[in-house]
């Protein structure tokens, strides 16, 4: 059973804007913390932004690494259950596969091992 489905890659020029889509099931959407990973070529995978439901409260909170801070966007639509990235100024080193994931916790957004659900990733290509 696929949890989380990508969509939205593609090809676009340096500058350029692109909206990831994360559709999940009910029950992954339901857990406190959904984000995305970006793998460029030959690389890591490493993590990007994260939406953050507060175990406590239901408040909701968001996270960017450094890279993207100011040019990226994470939200999502409950009615849809779907995570979105919008990503704006692209720059060639985005290039890459996203990865949307999911874990139960909200305490280690950043850390790749806390991710509990995958999805398979979307391509995207920055052309200089």
């Amino acid at each position: 059973q696929e949890h989380l489905v990508e969509s939205g890659g593609g090809v676009v020029p340096a500058g350029g804007s692109l909206r990831l889509s994360c559709v999940a099931s009910d029950s992954v959407f339901a857990l406190d913390t959904l984000g995305w990973f970006h793998q460029a070529p030959g690389k890591k995978r490493e993590w990007v932004a994260a939406v953050i439901k507060d175990e406590t409260d239901g408040r909701i909170s968001t996270r960017y690494s450094g890279s993207v801070k100011g040019r990226f966007t994470i939200s999502r639509d409950d009615a849809r259950l779907t995570v979105y990235l919008q990503m704006n100024d692209l720059k060639p080193e985005d290039t890459g596969i996203y990865y949307c994931a999911a874990q139960v916790s909200d305490t280690y957004v950043y850390t790749e091992e806390e991710y509990d659900y995958w999805g398979q990733g979307t391509q995207v290509i920055v052309s200089p």
